[in-house]
């Protein structure tokens, strides 16, 4: 007497499509991660910059004077004031369009090596 063999599920086609899944997903995630793919982000009411909060401006003239809240400053005093600051004050950064480019890099440079990166520049509209 013969013993009846029982069907299984045949599990290889699922694989087939459970890998295929894996690989589209893998491959649309490095795109999203790359920033490729373009997203409308939605608007909001409430911003979350604190409207108590004063800026503190750090301002370049045109014959490259450094102002600290408008108090002409050097370098090195300017690296003291901003040691000073806490990380999640906002800087705003204002430089003459006549400046040196590199006292503008030496004042972000101080700010990235603080790890203070809550900081604008500001600009003017035409």
């Amino acid at each position: 007497m013969k013993i009846p063999r029982k069907e299984g599920l045949n599990i290889v086609p699922f694989i087939d499509v459970m890998l295929v899944l894996l690989a589209i997903v893998l491959s649309v995630s490095t795109f999203i991660a790359q920033g490729q793919i373009k997203v409308e982000l939605p608007y909001a009411s409430h911003n979350q910059q604190n409207k108590d909060d004063k800026p503190i401006n750090i301002t370049i003239d045109d014959k490259n004077t450094i102002y600290f809240d408008d108090k002409p400053v050097d370098i090195e005093l300017l690296k003291i004031e901003i040691n000073k600051i806490d990380n999640k004050t906002l800087i705003q950064l204002k430089s003459d369009k006549d400046s040196a480019f590199g006292t503008f890099v030496q004042i972000v440079d101080i700010l990235k090596e603080k790890g203070h990166e809550n900081f604008g520049i500001s600009t003017k509209t035409k």
